[in-house]
């Protein structure tokens, strides 16, 4: 049976800061799994223009750099256009995250969404994932599609990026300082029509952009695809916007069928405001949780860096029928793979899962010590996996254990003799290591949100692995491990196989 509504420490400023970083770098769906949302009776439908051309030729984003023909892929621009709502508070904000809004000022709005589908209709497996996409760097970026989009490609999903910020349409900046690109600044031509009335709108456009998926009013970005779900994405500062459009939102829309948080905050950073300027400032409260009441399944996904110096540590919460909690071991909130590898790499590589050692974490912004080269983006697709067959099929994603770390500031990760941390998600890399992957980086503000990576010397190596031979096994043996335990999928582990098996030869 488908998933079934149960109706039809390191300092607040350096949190922020770190939060506020990631981005610079006819076919018809199964009927079967039809979630029963849909219910989208409160949301307006925007209009919808397109597909878009002019100016530089090419939409401007963060994201992967190759030809998406290459995988059988096509990708669209659109714009979407309409009346926007912001909220207010109907009572007081509370920890648990059962808050009740209102409608309060509307205005008007012109955005855009992207949209990547399979080029043969038939590969499409009737789900599409809808990506906030992430303004920290002062541009549209689009991390989750970075992580996820292998296992995406693969198993024949649509995904559609959301310019649901002002700083990414008309522009803002970088609380880091760092060079602003809003599209209209990087294309007048292509995006001088697009307007955006402000953050405080941002939950509604979010909802309208998935309305004109569901029921368009002029050109169906998705053409004739069948949608069977619709699956909402947010990392890093879109994973703070994911929480409070769960919490406020989603009862009122329940345009979307499961959500995918990635890489969310806690203490001052739960999640955020639902209101800015210039209307009224509604904030959040301190380590808010997600909704215990939610009548569609949200997966939590947290790296090391995540619980530590983003203090969700605070805001943990226990896995219930509708939520799970995934934190991983030996990753950091972003990694060599988002900054670099993730873009070029087209899911049938062992590249993407080899130790890279490099120190430059984005253009002009060069580390102390090499930046984290974990396993983020494996389970990343895993855990993206287990959201889709949750919401399809009913099948709920594993429990996972929790990392073992401090209740109370500073928060610290408990770590094994070769300063691996114990307990969370297991994968190879941290159970048969060659390396220390931390979430905490080191130095500038940027290069702590990229950890480190520590390779072992040579005398260790010997120590822990007397042949080739002996890793290899190991390292298979935790692979299939993992395997079964669902926190990596096939495709991937054949993959860290094939790349284990050359660590020794090189």
């Amino acid at each position: 049976m488908p998933y079934l509504r149960k109706t039809a420490g390191r300092g607040r400023f350096v949190a922020l800061a770190i939060a506020l970083l990631l981005a610079t770098i006819t076919g018809c769906g199964d009927d079967d799994g039809v979630p029963a949302s849909g219910s989208t009776a409160t949301v307006a439908s925007p209009i919808i223009d397109g597909p878009v051309g002019g100016g530089a030729g090419v939409p401007f984003v963060a994201t992967t750099v190759f030809d998406l023909a290459a995988v059988g892929y096509t990708r669209a621009e659109y714009f979407i256009s309409g009346t926007a709502t912001a909220y207010s508070a109907a009572a007081e904000l509370s920890e648990d995250g059962k808050w009740t809004v209102e409608p309060n000022e509307t205005a008007a709005f012109r955005t855009r969404i992207l949209v990547h589908r399979p080029i043969d209709g038939n590969r499409f497996n009737g789900t599409v994932v809808v990506e906030w996409l992430n303004v920290s760097g002062g541009r549209d970026a689009a991390p989750d599609w970075i992580y996820t989009h292998t296992e995406l490609v693969r198993s024949g999903y649509a995904w559609v990026g959301v310019s649901a910020q002002i700083v990414g349409v008309e522009g803002g900046g970088s609380m880091l300082g760092l060079p602003g690109t809003p599209l209209k600044t990087a294309d007048p031509e292509r995006y001088g029509t697009l307007v955006h009335p402000g953050d405080s709108f941002s939950y509604d456009i979010f909802s309208q952009a998935g309305q004109a998926l569901r029921n368009p009013r002029g050109p169906a970005p998705l053409g004739d695809l069948r949608i069977a779900a619709l699956l909402a994405a947010g990392e890093s500062q879109s994973a703070f916007r994911m929480v409070t459009y769960i919490n406020a939102i989603h009862h009122r829309a329940r345009i979307y069928d499961g959500y995918l948080v990635h890489s969310r905050g806690g203490g001052g950073l739960s999640g955020a405001p639902l209101s800015e300027a210039p209307q009224p400032r509604i904030a959040v409260p301190a380590a808010a949780r997600i909704r215990d009441d939610l009548d569609a399944p949200v997966l939590t996904l947290q790296t090391e860096t995540d619980l530590t110096i983003l203090e969700s540590v605070a805001a943990r919460q226990p896995d219930t029928a509708a939520f799970r909690l995934w934190e991983v071991a030996g990753t950091a909130h972003a990694d060599t793979y988002v900054g670099g590898i993730g873009a070029t790499d087209l899911g049938n590589s062992p590249d993407a899962a080899r130790l890279v050692l490099t120190q430059s974490a984005v253009p002009g912004v060069t580390c102390r010590l090499p930046i984290n080269s974990g396993p983020h983006h494996f389970v990343a697709k895993a855990a993206l996996s287990a959201l889709n067959r949750w919401v399809r099929l009913g099948t709920p994603p594993p429990s996972a254990p929790r990392i073992a770390a401090s209740a109370s500031p500073p928060y610290t990760i408990e770590r094994d003799p070769y300063g691996n941390a114990r307990g969370g998600i297991r994968t190879p890399q941290v159970d048969v290591p060659i390396a220390t992957f931390s979430g905490d980086g080191r130095g500038s503000i940027v290069c702590l949100l990229f950890g480190t990576t520590t390779p072992f010397d040579v005398e260790t190596l010997a120590e822990l692995y007397p042949t080739a031979e002996d890793y290899v096994s190991a390292f298979n043996a935790a692979t299939d491990r993992a395997l079964q335990t669902g926190f990596i999928l096939a495709p991937d582990a054949e993959l860290m196989k094939a790349a284990a098996a050359d660590v020794f030869r090189e």
